[in-house]
């Protein structure tokens, strides 16, 4: 086994619909590493952070993922938050594939070896203004599934009519009759006083989770809420590391962390996240609407972690779908890779990966092809919101 040091020699990312940033890292022994650096609608911000990424780490020594990782978040006075976090993370996750492909074994085993032999997956129904959930379901059911999320509400103002939570409790109900377990995303649309009564409303339905219950910088208020209802309360991607973690923690207002491993600083620190939270008796589920190198980096961790429940992946999400049939292309999931196979949903699973690095062979030629045609476009932005009145609405 060559154990030359490999070099980084270039850093490129690409933007690629429906809403995705592929980093590419290659060294001087020629291995090419992929990661993935979303970050929902501030796609721009990314690009130019990695300007920075560059200028500090082509000629870096690609093998010491853990000095390169301390090195960006610690080397700037200012760390942290959504955009630094999420172009370090694009960049951890390439130098895991790399440390993987180079010593060719899958990135679990150099995790600590696998817990497990397959990852419980769940898919999403209904988009953002949730309608038509139970036929949905019967089609997630029909592709193997066992386990949807769907988002709670539509737009809720601050206090609001209690029967707008009426329809909510209805279309749960309606997805629970298909036989599927359904963890329902709040999206932190919803303020104290409306939050706690959906959360009573759907107490009896027994939902899976219920997902961004309040806006993630409540974590008294989020703590009060998990100690008035038995559904287990999940919560994460908008949590940028394990500092972050720390009051949810600490409050014992979580029961299943949503680290998103292209926000969170990527395999590295979601793989410290999931120790963390294990001390505290909580549960991983990686939050992942997101790309193939995402979900494969997002399921190298759960291999390998005891505490791992589910994982979401966004085969033929809303946001997928919408925005292929825009461009008049397919952009999803599996668009952009050599070996879909890989991600094949059997029985609500989809089998451990066991390719050398994260496990995904990305398609190089597609994926610039994509980015070509995709720069010609302004990149996804998340919808604005406003109530009758004219204020604006969490979206």
């Amino acid at each position: 086994m060559d154990m030359t040091p490999s070099t980084i020699t270039d850093i490129e990312i690409f933007r690629v619909p429906p809403r995705w940033l592929f980093v590419q890292v290659k060294t001087s022994d020629n291995i090419f590493g992929w990661g993935e650096s979303t970050l929902e609608g501030h796609t721009e911000a990314i690009e130019g952070a990695f300007s920075d990424l560059r200028e500090r780490f082509i000629g870096a020594i690609a093998d010491n993922i853990q000095d390169i990782w301390q090195t960006a978040y610690m080397g700037r006075f200012y760390r942290g938050g959504p955009v630094l976090m999420s172009a370090l993370s694009g960049l951890d996750i390439a130098l895991w594939d790399i440390k993987g492909k180079k010593l060719g074994v899958p990135v679990w085993q150099l995790l600590g070896g696998k817990v497990r032999d397959r990852i419980k997956v769940y898919g999403w129904i209904g988009g953002d203004h949730p309608s038509a959930v139970a036929s949905a379901a019967e089609a997630r059911k029909a592709q193997g599934f066992t386990a949807v999320k769907m988002n709670g509400t539509d737009a809720i103002s601050w206090v609001d009519s209690p029967a707008l939570l009426e329809a909510t409790v209805e279309r749960v109900k309606q997805v629970r009759s298909t036989g599927l377990d359904v963890g329902v995303d709040f999206h932190g649309r919803l303020h104290k006083g409306m939050a706690k009564q959906l959360a009573k409303l759907l107490e009896p339905l027994r939902p899976m989770f219920i997902e961004e219950p309040l806006l993630p910088t409540q974590p008294k208020e989020i703590a009060d809420l998990s100690n008035a209802v038995s559904i287990p309360i999940a919560l994460g991607e908008r949590l940028y590391s394990r500092w972050d973690f720390r009051p949810y923690l600490e409050r014992r207002a979580i029961d299943i962390a949503q680290p998103d491993v292209s926000h969170c600083g990527g395999i590295s620190e979601l793989h410290r996240i999931a120790s963390y939270a294990e001390t505290h008796d909580v549960a991983l589920a990686p939050h992942c609407p997101l790309g193939p190198i995402a979900l494969a980096a997002c399921m190298q961790v759960a291999i390998s972690a005891p505490n791992f429940v589910i994982q979401e992946m966004s085969w033929k999400m809303h946001y997928n779908v919408a925005a292929g049939e825009a461009l008049g292309i397919e952009a999803d999931l599996h668009s952009y890779m050599a070996n879909p196979e890989v991600f094949t949903v059997k029985d609500g699973y989809v089998a451990a990966l066991q390719g050398p690095g994260i496990g995904v062979e990305i398609d190089e030629g597609r994926v610039r092809k994509a980015s070509e045609l995709y720069m010609k476009h302004t990149p996804w932005r998340n919808p604005l919101w406003r109530g009758e009145d004219g204020s604006l609405k969490e979206w």
